[in-house]
């Protein structure tokens, strides 16, 4: 009979070495593309809401002050008639920054600042503090057949226009009809579960002004407004001389008086991962034109630009 075989005790400590050995190597690589994984769906996350960000700020630039077929600028003189207010009316600084044009000075049909306090145009309550509020006034691009009592439009020819609502479209010659939009975009903290996300708002007119979120994790946006100073007939005329902040544009330059002509505006978007990550430290500095922003904390940041030519605004007529 043959005699039986077996380990030694030390055969069977070394092959659990071994083994552990092995294991550990595994769970390593596993960690590490587990890690990896996580990192790029945050980052394709930061992209995407970034981006999105930017495409929705720039495809309403790019239309602002458009004004259907009427070929001047939209001021009171030229209208047949003005609605009263809107419910929630958000107003902007100047004397004629309101929803529809009133009798008194220059119609802003694009107005920003840098918000300051979280209370702000009399119809929001939650901005967040150091990010930058813009407004826009425009008719969507798109020829409407009827109208309701759920919008405001604008009917317009190439001389006159009348700004209304409801069902029955007052008659103005050769013309076609629109809506008119008051778009107001901002970010505010939203609180999600136990997390606080901070989210791109936009405040759109129907009958009243109301505001929805749109992207989240926007942590901040600040614009900086292009500015022709030069005079009709001079060399640089419809050339962008100077970018400049919200909170350091004149009076005159909101009003496009004084040989001040907003003809471009520069975007940041700041976007910012939704969830923190521990083994993640984020000391960077991210600059917003002209303001440096520094963290210290455990969220991953993008930052995107985009400088948008308003076309509407450096011509005299379409």
């Amino acid at each position: 009979m043959k005699k039986q075989l077996g380990y030694t005790l030390i055969e069977i400590f070394i092959s659990l070495a071994i083994g552990l050995a092995l294991f550990a190597g595994i769970l390593s690589v596993f960690v590490g593309m587990k890690t990896t994984t996580q990192e790029t769906a945050t980052y394709g996350e930061l992209q995407e809401n970034g981006r999105f960000a930017l495409s929705v700020l720039s495809d309403d630039l790019l239309r602002q002050n458009f004004w259907g077929d009427y070929t001047g600028t939209l001021d009171n003189s030229m209208l047949n008639s003005v609605p009263g207010a809107p419910g929630n009316e958000c107003l902007g600084e100047g004397l004629n920054n309101g929803t529809f044009p009133n009798a008194i000075g220059h119609f802003r049909t694009i107005w920003g600042q840098e918000v300051t306090s979280s209370a702000i145009m009399g119809c929001i309550n939650d901005a967040k503090v150091g990010s930058d509020i813009i407004q826009l006034k425009r008719a969507i691009s798109n020829p409407l057949a009827l109208s309701s009592n759920d919008n405001y439009y604008i009917v317009s020819n190439l001389n006159e226009a009348e700004i209304f609502t409801g069902g029955a479209i007052p008659l103005v010659a050769n013309s076609q009809l629109w809506e008119y939009q008051h778009h107001i975009y901002y970010v505010r903290d939203e609180a999600q579960g136990t997390n606080i996300v901070p989210v791109l708002m936009q405040g759109r007119l129907t009958t009243n002004m109301t505001f929805d979120p749109i992207i989240d994790g926007i942590e901040r946006i600040r614009f900086m407004y292009g500015i022709d100073t030069d005079i009709p007939g001079n060399s640089g005329y419809g050339i962008v001389d100077t970018f400049i902040s919200a909170d350091n544009m004149t009076l005159a330059q909101w009003d496009n008086g004084n040989n001040n002509r907003i003809l471009a505006v520069r975007i940041y978007v700041l976007a910012r991962s939704i969830l923190p990550d521990i083994k993640y430290t984020n000391t960077n500095t991210y600059n917003l034109g002209d303001v440096p922003v520094t963290f210290n904390d455990n969220y991953r940041r993008l930052l995107f630009n985009s400088t948008i030519t308003l076309y509407n605004a450096g011509v005299d007529s379409w």
